[in-house]
């Protein structure tokens, strides 16, 4: 069998392209495992549309992603962590919204950044949370003309 230098060449851009897929997909999924950052925890009435992978954003960047959702079943509340990116300081009055990208967009956390000088620690948990808005819940309001 006679090599041709063509399908070696091509066969190794196929390879290349492969391997950045894998790549983009492990880097962008967070397969790749956690990087060292700080975790926090965060608790809501309804984390609609949030799920492990979820970007997390402060002042529209985003600065870390939702690594576990879990519900307690003492508060039936949504708990959720967040891994942070390392460097990021959150004041330890901020707090956490689910937030939308629009009335069609995806879903992240804004983390609102307070005031104070003191910063959040390794396993702290965000006491201020506001849940997410259902659409259709605001919609019906409108239209029923509920005064509730």
């Amino acid at each position: 069998m006679r090599e041709n230098s063509t399908e070696v060449v091509v066969g190794a851009a196929v390879l290349a392209a492969a391997i950045g897929f894998l790549y983009y997909i492990v880097t962008a999924t967070g397969l790749g495992g956690s990087a060292a950052g700080l975790n926090l925890t965060a608790n809501f009435r309804s984390a609609e549309g949030v799920t492990v992978g979820t970007d997390i954003r402060m002042a529209g960047v985003s600065v870390g992603t939702v690594s576990g959702l879990d519900l307690n079943l003492e508060t039936y509340r949504a708990d959720a962590t967040f891994s942070i990116d390392e460097g990021v300081a959150i004041p330890d009055d901020s707090s956490a919204v689910v937030a939308s990208e629009g009335l069609l967009g995806g879903t992240f956390v804004e983390l609102v950044p307070g005031g104070s000088f003191e910063m959040y620690t390794e396993g702290a948990v965000i006491q201020d949370t506001q849940g997410a808005v259902s659409l259709i819940q605001l919609l019906l309001k409108f239209v029923g003309g509920d005064e509730a």
